[in-house]
Formats: structure tokens, sequence, C-alpha cells
């Protein structure tokens, strides 16, 4: 399945526009994890653990979108927009949602 941010995939007519198709993934953040990323704030350098969190939800909610554009028939998405938000109290949660138009082409 072809997934682009691109409106069109080139030299692949868009035969039929299926819908707007969606994939979230809520995930929570780990205290332990918390506390290796306060450290490595404090000495500097990259947060492997939340990057590797980050890069998985990623990859659900687009799997998940993929799914529902296969249910509708479609053979690629295009117009993928990736967001990120923090939910919870205490900003202790974060939502990745992927969505673009599911196409036949």
């Amino acid at each position: 399945m072809i997934v682009t941010t691109t409106a069109l995939v080139e030299g692949r007519p868009v035969k039929q526009y299926l819908g707007i198709v969606t994939g979230e993934v809520i995930v929570g953040a780990n205290i332990f994890r918390d506390l290796f990323a306060s450290i490595t704030d404090i000495v500097g350098g990259r947060s492997g653990k939340y990057e590797e969190v980050l890069s998985r939800a990623r990859d659900e909610a687009i799997e998940e979108m993929k799914q529902q554009a296969l249910q509708r028939g479609g053979n690629a998405v295009v117009g993928v927009d990736l967001d990120y938000e923090v939910l919870g109290s205490n900003g202790s949660m974060l939502m990745v949602s992927a969505s673009g138009t599911a196409v036949l082409l």
C-alpha cells in the first residue's frame, strides 16, 4: 500500500476517492522512562526511550489508517497528515493521529 503526504502519486492516476481514513494511538508515559528522560535532559542528548515510544505509536497509527483504507477497497492513502497531542491532567499521555484520503489507483 502506498502512503504519501502528497495529494497524488506521480504516474498513478486516482480511479476512485474512497473517503477519509484515520488511525489514532494513545500511549502513556512510564514513570521509569520519565526518570531517565529527565536525567538525559539534565546531561543533554536525545531521549532514546521517548523516541522509541513515539516511533512505535506513529507506526501503529499509520498501520491502523492503512487497514481502514484496505477495508474500503483502497490501495493507497494520499494527503497523509500526522498530529501529536499531549493529553491528561499532567500531560502523561501522548496521542498520535494519522489521517488521509483512501484512494484506488
